[in-house]
């Protein structure tokens, strides 16, 4: 066959897995890993297999604990078993005797324990350390490529019957990253909707508000700065695998000054008199004058209004007493 007709066909085949193995097992149950899933064991045997999933909000994990409980006859057979993970499954979803095809990702001989506990690492900077208790598998297992399956499969062949019904209890649980999200929802004037603005967490440009933030747990100082409303600052805290949802009311940046002052003064702003009922009044920014009267008594004050800001202006009749000899 010509080289350039090899090509051409070659360029019209599907996409092939160079990587896949194809293998039948037994799935003996599934189990979700997510920051609220609660402990589910599923009992595994020899050439039997658990398909693990990820539920919601898998971006709050670093990685996977597997616990496998022995049973206590299991010490005689030592290095008698391997355990294997398969990523990039298909089928996606399988149970009961199935043929699959996966990607292996770990191999490895199961230790002679009657507790063994695997870390599976789900991203690069997951800071998981192998313990005398505890073993960090070396392949990070992208959550994309979920769900995976953990199977257990016997090295030598001829074993007698008590090792075939051994059966181990799995258990896999979250191990949940140092962070949270945060959720901004604006709430805008009526006057003044969907006007832009920015909005700075610890300094740092949120660049879409529209998506929850992640950010790590502790305390953080958020920012809003504008053209057309009030700038906003405040701070909020992060609580681990939570989303937290701000709500940012938005204010005309016109200024506000608010009156104080006894019912029989009088008031005015600029020379106009300010009636009672409207002790908050709008201003524009820039010098204005303020004058409280109270019968003949006059105080009169320059006072520099900024835009967005709020200004409490009060007059106060202060008494004072003072004993003589």
């Amino acid at each position: 066959m010509p080289v350039i007709m090899l090509l051409i066909i070659c360029l019209f085949l599907p996409a092939v897995n160079l990587n896949a193995e194809a293998f039948r097992t037994t799935v003996e149950g599934s189990i979700e890993v997510s920051p609220s899933s609660t402990e589910s064991p599923v009992s595994i045997g020899i050439n039997s297999a658990v398909l693990i999933t990820l539920g919601e909000d898998a971006r709050f994990l670093r990685g996977i604990e597997v616990e496998i409980t022995a049973p206590q006859n299991w010490l005689q057979y030592r290095n008698s078993l391997v355990m294997m993970i398969y990523s990039n499954l298909i089928p996606a979803t399988a149970s009961g005797v199935a043929d699959l095809d996966g990607r292996r990702v770990i191999f490895d001989t199961l230790p002679s324990r009657l507790r063994i506990v695997y870390h599976i690492p789900l991203r690069a900077q997951h800071g998981l350390r192998t313990t005398t208790s505890v073993t960090v598998l070396s392949s990070v297992i992208q959550p994309g490529t979920f769900p995976i399956l953990f199977r257990l499969t016997p090295i030598n062949k001829g074993l007698n019957d008590d090792f075939e019904l051994l059966r181990f209890q799995l258990v896999a649980r979250p191990i949940l990253s140092d962070e949270g999200a945060v959720r901004i929802i604006p709430r805008f004037p009526p006057q003044l909707r969907n006007r832009p603005f920015t909005v700075l967490i610890d300094d740092n440009v949120i660049s879409n508000i529209n998506e929850q933030i992640l950010l790590r747990q502790g305390e953080h100082h958020l920012v809003i700065t504008s053209e057309d409303y009030r700038n906003e600052s405040r701070r909020f805290v992060v609580e681990r695998a939570r989303v937290l949802e701000l709500t940012i009311e938005l204010h005309d940046p016109t200024p506000i000054i608010i009156f104080e002052a006894p019912q029989n003064a009088l008031i005015f702003l600029d020379n106009a008199p300010i009636a009672r009922t409207r002790e908050t009044v709008t201003t524009e920014p820039g010098v204005h004058e303020v004058r409280f009267q109270v019968g003949d008594y006059t105080v009169i004050r320059t006072l520099n209004v900024q835009r967005g800001k709020t200004y409490r202006v009060a007059l106060a009749v202060d008494l004072t007493i003072q004993e003589e000899d």
